[in-house]
């Protein structure tokens, strides 16, 4: 008996010693020709991949502000936490992409001088998907992102509908009208990619055109009601009163989503125990 148990323990320990794990690149550049700066991305190729000829759905996953192509792999162990969702079979294995937003609040510049909209749509995604092996119809591409990239993952989904399947927005920096009307911060964080901050009392039409509360108004709801949304918002994390606000718009205007409140606030120990299950929900629309 000691002898199978032992046999047992070998296997098992071997089984865990050469688990499979997914590749991941870093830093790598894409030449855009919308942009005047070279794009860097990092990417996880998931386990397989080297060695098999199927293709894949992909995620492409926002970070937050100030931070950049790397912050998902250094900070959110988005590979780590990937490997082994896919492992326990909790989620399809899937290609995540990671680039860089800069601060851009990944939106076209209102000045025009950088837009970061129209390069990710109409360059940096048809380039990924031809580099790699990805399945290229809607119900395979989703979008995600914490804080700045939550909102850029909102507003990039509901612009264009017909590209994503599925968002997860976490700590999304979504603001309602009277935070930005009240915010004295808004030229330092906001004024050279929306514009001036208004003085009449009310938001301009270039913040509405880029605001999920906004665009909640502005698009055809049957287009809206075709993607999954998942929204996470600590309940200790400043940037709740949007996150609320989207939460209570959506249920008015009859807008299907998940709505999640955990405990914890606006940092890294938060997006990384809310990414697997931002990842399985996911999956279940890459899964039939």
């Amino acid at each position: 008996m000691k002898k199978i148990w032992g046999i047992i323990f070998v296997l098992l320990f071997s089984a865990t010693l050469f688990a499979q794990t997914g590749k991941v690149s870093e830093s790598l550049v894409f030449e855009s020709e919308k942009v005047s700066y070279p794009v860097e991305y990092s990417i996880y190729l998931p386990p397989g991949y080297q060695t098999s000829q199927r293709s894949y759905p992909v995620l492409y996953l926002l970070h937050g502000y100030s931070d950049d192509e790397t912050g998902w792999i250094q900070f959110g162990e988005v590979n780590s936490i990937a490997d082994r969702g896919i492992a326990s079979g909790d989620f399809s294995p899937c290609i995540i992409v990671m680039p860089d937003g800069k601060v851009s609040w990944y939106i076209n510049s209102y000045d025009g001088n950088d837009p970061w909209e129209d390069m990710f749509i109409e360059e940096f995604i048809p380039f990924i998907e031809s580099e790699y092996r990805i399945r290229r119809n809607k119900e395979f591409r989703a979008v995600a992102g914490l804080s700045m990239g939550g909102n850029g993952a909102l507003l990039l989904s509901m612009r264009n509908p017909e590209m994503f399947s599925s968002c997860v927005a976490m700590s999304a920096g979504t603001f309602t009208d009277e935070e930005i009307l009240s915010n004295d911060a808004y030229d330092r964080y906001f004024g050279n990619i929306y514009g001036p901050k208004p003085k009449n009392g009310e938001v301009t039409d270039y913040w509405k055109s880029y605001s999920p509360l906004h665009l909640l108004d502005s698009v055809e709801k049957e287009k809206l009601k075709s993607i999954r949304f998942y929204i996470d918002c600590g309940d200790d994390d400043f940037l709740y009163k949007g996150n609320s606000a989207l939460h209570v718009k959506m249920r008015d205007l009859g807008i299907p989503h998940e709505y999640r409140v955990r405990n914890g606030g606006h940092q890294w120990s938060y997006w990384r125990t809310g990414l697997f299950d931002g990842l399985k929900f996911i999956s279940e629309k890459f899964r039939r």
